[in-house]
Formats: C-alpha cells, sequence, structure tokens
C-alpha cells in the first residue's frame, strides 16, 4: 500500500471549500448567497466555506469565530469584507503582519507576513451561533493549520468562544478565565492571548477600543518577534 500523502495548508483549504459537513450551516450559507444584501446585490457571493490563509512561515494565528454572512461568506476570505475585519486588518498593519490596512476581496493585494487568519467554524452561522456539534466539527480543520504552521508561536483569539476552542483543542486544563489580554501557556508550547471581538456591539460601545487591541498585537510581537 502506497504511503499516504503529507498534508499541506493547500490541502486543508481544498478540503475546507468543498465540506458539506453540517446541513444547517450549508442551508445558511446558500440561502444568504442568493438573497444577498441590497449593497452587495450585484456581486457574485462566495456561499462556501472560507479557508484561513496567510504566511505558512507565520509565528501567529489570529483565530475568530466564523465567517460573517455578508463577509467572509460573501467575498471567500475571512473577516474580509465586513467592519470586524477592518478592525482586524488595521491592527495587523499598525503591528508590521499586514502590508496594508484594508481588505475589501481576495484580489485587494493584501498580504501577511509572520501572521496567519483563521475561524474556529468555518460557515456562516445563523445569528453568529453555531451549534456546539458544528463547532466540533469544525475543529479537525483548525487542528491540522496549527500542526502545518511550524514556526508558530502565539495564537490571539477574538472572542470567548474563539479562546475555548483553542484550548479544548489542545487539552489545556485547567483553563483559565476570559479577559481582554489574558494569558495561557499552551502544551505545545505556544502562547494564547485572548482578546475581545472586535464586533460592532464591542468597538461601537468602547468596550474594546483600537488602543486595547493594538495592545494585544503588540504583545503579540514581543512574544514571537
Amino acid at each position: 500500500m502506497p504511503a499516504p500523502e503529507p498534508d499541506s495548508l493547500a490541502q486543508v483549504t481544498a478540503e475546507v471549500t468543498a465540506c458539506r459537513a453540517c446541513p444547517r450551516l450549508v442551508a445558511w450559507r446558500e440561502q444568504v448567497a442568493m438573497d444577498k444584501r441590497a449593497a452587495y446585490r450585484h456581486e457574485e457571493y462566495w456561499g462556501r466555506p472560507v479557508p484561513g490563509f496567510g504566511d505558512p512561515a507565520a509565528r501567529l494565528l489570529v483565530v475568530g469565530l466564523a465567517p460573517a454572512a455578508h463577509g467572509g461568506n460573501r467575498t471567500g476570505r475571512v473577516f474580509t469584507g465586513d467592519r470586524s475585519g477592518d478592525w482586524v486588518f488595521r491592527a495587523l498593519h499598525r503591528a508590521g503582519y499586514a502590508n496594508q490596512p484594508t481588505s475589501e476581496h481576495q484580489d485587494d493585494g493584501l498580504a501577511l507576513a509572520g501572521a496567519w487568519v483563521s475561524a474556529a467554524v468555518r460557515c456562516a452561522p445563523p445569528a453568529n451561533r453555531p451549534t456546539p456539534t458544528e463547532r466540533d466539527t469544525c475543529l479537525p480543520y483548525l487542528a491540522r493549520e496549527r500542526a502545518l504552521l511550524r514556526d508558530l508561536r502565539v495564537v490571539v483569539a477574538l472572542g470567548a468562544f474563539a479562546a475555548q476552542v483553542v484550548m479544548n483543542q489542545v487539552g489545556l486544563r485547567p483553563r483559565p478565565r476570559f479577559g481582554h489580554g489574558a494569558e495561557a501557556t499552551l502544551p505545545d508550547g505556544t502562547t494564547l492571548v485572548c482578546s475581545y471581538h472586535p464586533s460592532q456591539q464591542n468597538t461601537f460601545t468602547g468596550v474594546l477600543t483600537e488602543a486595547m487591541f493594538d495592545a494585544v498585537f503588540t504583545r503579540a510581537r514581543h512574544l514571537a518577534p
């Protein structure tokens, strides 16, 4: 019997984009892609699971919750085309991880250096709330990405959901309490740094400020120069 082909980030991407494992998420992402938001009515929506992207030599992994219905589900790139993504890529640019502060579509020239951006769940979920089964079904994709990022030193989790997924994935016990700027050393030696999610609810109300967000990525840069 021939030896199995070695895993790769390209293989993970191919499997993610073809995945139809969660019927509720498949139905929702495809319905959103057909109905569209009025502002994007002339665009062709991606309407599929959204893979991670960035620098294969990344020392920093950024993990969000899931693609936005009219963001990543529209553009095909995580955190691209929505207001949360505006915050993410401005912060990555200021920290020296991105060549530009904006991320509008897949061919906009954005390139990451030393960073990989991904999500705990790869399909846009209704009301931004994946079920535990949907979360667990997606976990192997993130685990494979982590294993393939050989130079990884720091994981920034955006929000409590992403932080819990990362800690569950590596079997961290006891789990530290989530909080903005909270840190934990993971069993593989990488450092988890937590951040409030840059949702409009958090950014419009001042729960998360740009100074607070920048501090997280400054810390990541310090931990993995």
